[in-house]
């Protein structure tokens, strides 16, 4: 487990970025859960913590695909691979952290809806 900060320092409805290999944000929802994520949209290269956080999800601040904090499955193109999904917990007020070695798992049929 990595102790990530004290959980006053991460009100509801931010968002910090742990740099790590490969980089990690863990997101404070405004209903007051934590969630943990690769950084990285499987899209293109930019980093998910510039993103929106709404509710349970963040959106990629390029290309608006948004992706389920719960799941790491993106919601549509031109994401189509899911992020790697982390282990967050609140021992004694502190944030912490256990990172997956797991790869994302991958629902088929879960975005690949094309358009009309």
């Amino acid at each position: 487990m990595i102790r990530v900060c004290p959980l006053a320092e991460l009100p509801p409805g931010e968002i910090r970025r742990l740099e790590l290999k490969p980089a990690i944000s863990i997101f404070h929802t405004e209903d007051g859960e934590l969630f943990a994520v690769d950084d990285t949209c499987t899209h293109q290269n930019a980093s998910l913590a510039d993103g929106w956080l709404d509710e349970c999800e963040v959106e990629c601040p390029l290309h608006h695909t948004r992706f389920d904090l719960r799941t790491g499955q993106p919601d549509g193109p031109p994401a189509t691979k899911p992020i790697r999904t982390h282990q967050v917990s609140v021992v004694d007020g502190d944030i912490y952290l256990t990172v997956s070695t797991d790869a994302p798992v991958e629902q088929p049929g879960a975005i690949l809806a094309t358009g009309p």
